[in-house]
């Protein structure tokens, strides 16, 4: 009995194989594995099957783990081994050898993925300004009755803090009118209680004593360094810092006060050091039933030419956040627009403040004026206020008493309306993710409404790819809150491929495409009204910059969702690239959408436009019927590439416009009354298999027709001109066929008439089998029309190679069809000539 412990220790041991509590990752001496798993497969026993170790959980993600194997010494590692991937080795070894029968564990691996280490994400620290650029310097007096009143409001709510007077964008007694007007919320007793604020950036100093007492431990961690706490630790770690006194400095005798000083805030550092895919992913969703919102100022290169979007983990976290977090209310993302602007950058190339989970925010400066930094698009959703105008945010600083009075850029601008939202949320916490961002574009506030930039949208708002809906006013915001009725679940229509597969001509010219939307389909997909639009396409092209893209709503609302960017040289173009718009918000969707695209420079870079899609997202019609969207796969953008998905054909033409007057430093440029809208359907005919078919003068523009040469009594078929020629060429042909095929019978029947005369009925008719072969062309007028057919759905010089393929087969398949007919006439013909003699 003595040896029952050792081998209750032996059997615990081989038990725990392949688990351990998660510990910090090295990459410098092992490697790192993601795996999603099917539901109730134990990680363990993948790990085990696959030589590795179990390492836990990826985070939050449901049935992600994250597995591990130790490096070789370095002195062994080949050129290759930074390629070398145990796991999708495995699979393939088990795929290549498996019976029909075999079950493997390994085929309960949905997804995998090695991590590599990467670059982090860039600050959105104030750039330099352009080259001669001067800020108007301007007197700043203030105002003896708004002194006055700021006076009264800090005796009244105790605020003692020493740059309290500085924190003009709390209370501006120069610029009046000109903050987040918060001091009425203040006053009511909402300061931000029970709300909490995660700063994803390059830490929290948490023993500043402007941030201790609202400082948010269990919300926090150190993603670079692995550890509990995000301590600025580089000489640069101060910009997570400064955006958190923005939101949580707390009311005290330490610089200023935070917009939403009673709230919690939490650090989750993950800028300063190079950084795993997994690892950001397990940040975006950390602790995320108590983090409500997690304000990002951070995103790829503000360079003008960058266009990078979140991995598939970020991707899935970002969605598994507004689904799950906060007792599946919602996370509530914040993300600073960009300041790329000088650099003609544009925040719908950045594939995280594109994204629908976002709340995108900008910037304008004390006087309400747009700062040279702030870039424009049509996801940005509000702007608030930072540096600009000569002056910037003061707020709180790295050191235990230490405060700076030079932070801007669109990093504080997205903070800022962060704690906004954070007073919203004190009241009304069963906000949904969703539910924010209709109260902040409800409740904001056109500014510059002389500026030409704004167009009114169908719910009676104004949107500027400059300003969004207009500045956050957070009194106004609040007061929505308080009785604001939420919102029905998410739904979403999601159109076929469209493929266009056209040159797209330079200059002024654009290529205009258009898909009907009709009421059956959003019903079919349970929309009632919209949100979000999302325009994902492929376009080939040999200098990116050059192109622009604007997306025009059956209302008439204009989204520039792609602008020029006289930086990007790239040749990549967009490959599967999706932009997004919230300029549609409260649109019914039905209607035609017309997508345009432009060359813009006439020079040797060419392009052509491939496909596109379209995705409409909004407010479900019927709750109960409501469904959650399934996690992102690397190959949900694949199907454009199979013809199966193809099933509407969209309207495509040339068409002459104007471009944009400067789509990069403008907002919204009004394209001419009489744009082409889709032809009016002539008749209930309809060629295609799509939701809305095309009509026979639709399928005229998609393959180019143009004026016909033909008489007007004589039908077009919808077709070019050189595919009329074709038709009625082939006719004619058939019909000299015909007339030389009666004369050749006519001959031999005279022929055999004139050696019998006697009688004239020598041969009995025909039966069904000899007749075979007498109707010359049968199968080749099927496959002609199959060509016809074609020529309607794409035009054979632009489809791809599996279409010409596919055709060409056929074609032999039919010509031999047709050498086989015709052999057997000759036969007939030898047949009917021994009858005669």
């Amino acid at each position: 009995m003595k040896f029952v412990p050792f081998v209750g220790l032996v059997i615990g041991s081989l038990a725990g194989l392949g688990s351990a509590a998660l510990q910090p990752r090295n990459f410098d001496t092992h490697d790192y594995y993601v795996l999603h798993l099917e539901r109730g497969v134990r990680p363990d026993h993948v790990a085990s099957r696959l030589g590795l170790r179990n390492e836990g959980p990826l985070g939050e993600l449901p049935y992600h783990y994250v597995l591990s194997d130790p490096k070789p010494r370095t002195e062994s590692r080949s050129d290759e081994y930074e390629d070398h991937d145990i796991v999708k080795r495995a699979i393939q070894e088990h795929r290549r050898k498996r019976s029909p029968d075999a079950v493997d564990i390994l085929d309960s691996i949905k997804f995998s993925q090695k991590q590599k280490r990467r670059a982090p994400m860039q600050k959105r620290v104030i750039p330099s300004p352009p080259p001669g650029f001067y800020p108007q310097v301007r007197e700043n007096k203030a105002d003896a009755q708004a002194l006055e009143k700021q006076k009264s409001l800090m005796d009244t709510l105790g605020i003692k803090d020493p740059i309290f007077h500085e924190q003009w964008h709390l209370f501006n007694p120069v610029q009046l009118g000109h903050d987040v007007n918060v001091t009425d919320v203040w006053l009511s007793g909402i300061t931000g209680k029970n709300a909490t604020v995660a700063i994803v950036d390059d830490g929290l100093d948490m023993d500043s004593n402007d941030l201790k007492p609202n400082y948010y431990a269990a919300g926090s961690y150190d993603f670079n360094d692995h550890r509990p706490e995000p301590k600025p630790t580089l000489s640069d770690d101060k910009h997570g810092t400064r955006c958190a006194g923005e939101v949580s400095a707390a009311k005290n005798d330490v610089c200023g006060v935070g917009v939403a000083y009673d709230s919690k805030i939490a650090g989750i550092r993950i800028l300063s050091k190079q950084i795993s895919d997994a690892d950001e992913a397990e940040a975006m969703n950390y602790d995320f039933q108590h983090n409500q919102i997690y304000s990002c100022s951070w995103g790829p290169p503000d360079d003008g030419k960058s266009m990078d979007a979140p991995g598939i983990l970020i991707k899935r976290a970002m969605l598994n956040g507004v689904q799950n977090g906060r007792d599946s209310l919602g996370s509530i993302y914040v993300f600073a627009s960009g300041n790329g602007a000088a650099s003609e950058d544009n925040c719908n190339f950045d594939g995280y403040t594109n994204s629908i989970y976002s709340i995108t925010v900008g910037a304008v400066d004390r006087e309400g004026n747009h700062p040279y930094y702030s870039e424009k698009c049509s996801a940005q959703l509000v702007v608030t206020y930072s540096s600009g105008g000569g002056d910037a945010i003061h707020t709180t600083d790295v050191g235990e008493n230490s405060c700076y009075n030079g932070h801007g850029g669109t990093s504080a601008a997205a903070p800022l309306a962060a704690g906004i939202f954070a007073l919203a949320l004190e009241i009304r916490p069963d906000l949904s993710w969703r539910d924010m961002q209709y109260i902040a574009l409800e409740s904001a506030v056109p500014i510059n409404l002389d500026s030409g930039e704004w167009q009114p949208t169908t719910i009676g708002k104004q949107f500027s790819h400059t300003f969004g809906y207009g500045k956050v006013d957070s009194y106004a915001l609040v007061q929505i809150a308080k009785d604001w009725k939420k919102v029905k679940p998410q739904a979403w229509y999601f159109s076929p491929w469209l493929h266009v597969r056209k040159e797209i001509p330079q200059g002024n010219e654009g290529l205009s495409v258009t898909f009907d939307v009709t009421e059956d389909m959003l019903k079919e997909a349970n929309v009632e009204r919209l949100e979000h639009v999302t325009v994902t396409m492929n376009v080939q092209h040999t200098r990116r910059g050059d192109l622009s893209v604007d997306l025009i709503s059956p209302s008439k609302v204009v989204s520039h969702i792609s602008a020029t960017r006289k930086l990007d040289t790239s040749d990549e173009g967009y490959d599967d690239w999706t932009f997004m718009s919230v300029a549609h918000w409260g649109e019914s969707g039905v209607g035609t959408w017309t997508l345009v695209i432009r060359d813009t420079n006439v020079n040797d870079n060419t392009g052509t436009f491939t496909d596109w899609h379209l995705k409409l997202w909004g407010e479900s019609i019927d709750a109960s019927k409501a469904t959650l969207l399934p996690m992102p796969e690397e190959t949900d953008d694949d199907d454009h590439d199979h013809d199966a998905t193809s099933t509407a054909t969209p309207a495509v033409s040339t068409t002459s416009l104007p471009p944009p007057a400067d789509a990069t430093n403008s907002g919204v440029t009004s394209l001419p009354t009489d744009h082409p809208d889709r032809p009016v359907k002539p008749s209930n005919t309809a060629v295609g298999s799509g939701p809305t078919g095309t009509s026979e003068a639709e399928a005229a523009e998609t393959t180019g027709t143009g004026s016909s040469w033909l008489p007007s009594f004589l039908p077009t078929f919808g077709v070019s001109s050189s595919t009329q020629a074709w038709i009625y060429g082939s006719l004619v042909l058939i019909v000299i066929f015909c007339a030389g095929l009666g004369a050749w019978l006519w001959f031999v029947r005279r022929k055999r008439l004139r050696n019998n005369p006697r009688d004239a009925y020598d041969f009995q008719p025909l039966n069904e089998e000899e007749m075979e072969g007498l109707n010359p062309g049968e199968k080749g007028q099927r496959r002609r029309g199959g060509e016809l057919y074609d020529a309607f759905a794409g035009g054979s010089e632009d489809e791809d190679d599996n279409d010409r393929d596919h055709r060409s087969l056929v074609s032999e398949e039919s010509d031999d069809d047709d050498e086989e007919e015709h052999g057997q006439g000759e036969r007939q013909g030898e047949r009917l000539l021994r009858n005669n003699q």
